[in-house]
């Protein structure tokens, strides 16, 4: 592999990891908070369907983002009154919700486009626009350092950038605030947290909102900016996968970069078989090329990258003692 392709697959994997990114770490803040959330996936297509409609109408990839949002934050607040409020099994909320966004996007945008449960192609303002950063025109011809500035690092679309900075902000949140530390404490001690005087409740709502918030960006990058509109199931395990990459980041917001980027990494090399064969010299099938991300899924899930240990009160309703 050139460095010259090296750099357009590694432009590739920021794309493709983005979603991946949001998704991990809006689990990271639920789960970090002692609530099991399998619906991101759910959420992501929900948020992609809404916000694929709402720019295809208005024209408007801002009011696309926000509704994509705003879809997204009404699965989690369902998920958090049934596995919070009314203290439900967490894991088959999640996978209810799944299963009503794989039947319900479909249905709206057939209903709204009759184009086969797609929405109509974005152009324009429609779509988040790619951004070129200061000075990547005049470094591009700097060997090495200029390629990779002007081709991977800049020429994204926004939300990838607000992708980005949102791990150092995740990471400040949780370890350089007092919100952070309840946070974590109470999906370790919630029992601490309540004696403490501070609402298990509303901190576990707080976390369950913020994971709505990063699920409905990263559906509508989705939607508006990686791909030009909604298409039917168009999220295709990214939530799952982001589950895996949590597990493999052991819940870390930095390792989550890394996790996500790996998976990404691996997608962006399905997209070019002709790097594997070229590098390996021998043909690969494209199916198994486009099986490397959920591979990796299952052997992270399997425990083959070492032992995660999960918060303690993950999963378990919490009941106040009187």
């Amino acid at each position: 592999m050139d460095y010259a392709t090296l750099i357009e697959v590694l432009g590739s994997t920021l794309r493709l990891g983005t979603p991946l990114l949001l998704a991990c770490l809006a689990g990271l803040y639920s789960e970090r908070a002692g609530i099991f959330d399998i619906g991101l996936e759910g959420k992501m297509l929900m948020a992609a369907m809404a916000s694929g409609a709402v720019a295809a109408m208005t024209g408007s990839a801002w009011l696309g983002l926000g509704a994509g949002i705003v879809a997204s934050l009404i699965f989690a607040l369902i998920h958090g009154l049934a596995s919070i409020t009314f203290r439900g099994n967490q894991l088959i909320s999640g996978v209810a919700l799944n299963f009503v966004a794989s039947g319900a996007t479909v249905l709206i945008s057939q209903t709204l486009f009759h184009q086969g449960g797609r929405t109509p192609p974005l152009t324009g303002d429609a779509r988040f626009q790619a951004i070129t950063l200061p000075g990547a025109e005049a470094l591009a011809s700097v060997p090495y350092f200029g390629p990779f500035y002007a081709k991977v690092i800049s020429g994204h679309s926004l939300l990838v950038y607000i992708a980005l900075a949102a791990v150092p902000l995740t990471w400040w949140l949780l370890y350089r605030t007092r919100f952070g530390l309840r946070l974590r404490a109470v999906g370790e001690n919630p029992e601490s947290v309540d004696t403490a005087g501070v609402s298990v409740i509303g901190l576990r709502y707080t976390a369950v909102m913020l994971t709505g918030v990063l699920c409905g960006i990263a559906g509508a990058y989705m939607a508006t900016s990686l791909q030009a509109g909604f298409g039917r199931e168009m999220t295709a395990g990214r939530g799952y996968i982001a589950l895996a990459a949590l597990i493999f980041a052991k819940w870390r917001p930095w390792y989550a970069l890394g996790a996500t980027m790996l998976f990404g990494f691996l997608q962006a090399i399905a997209l070019r078989p002709d790097v594997i064969e070229g590098t390996l010299h021998m043909k690969i099938p494209v199916s198994a090329l486009d099986a490397l991300p959920y591979i990796l899924t299952v052997i992270v899930l399997a425990g083959f990258v070492g032992r995660a240990i999960p918060p303690r009160a993950g999963g378990q309703p919490y009941v106040k003692e009187r």
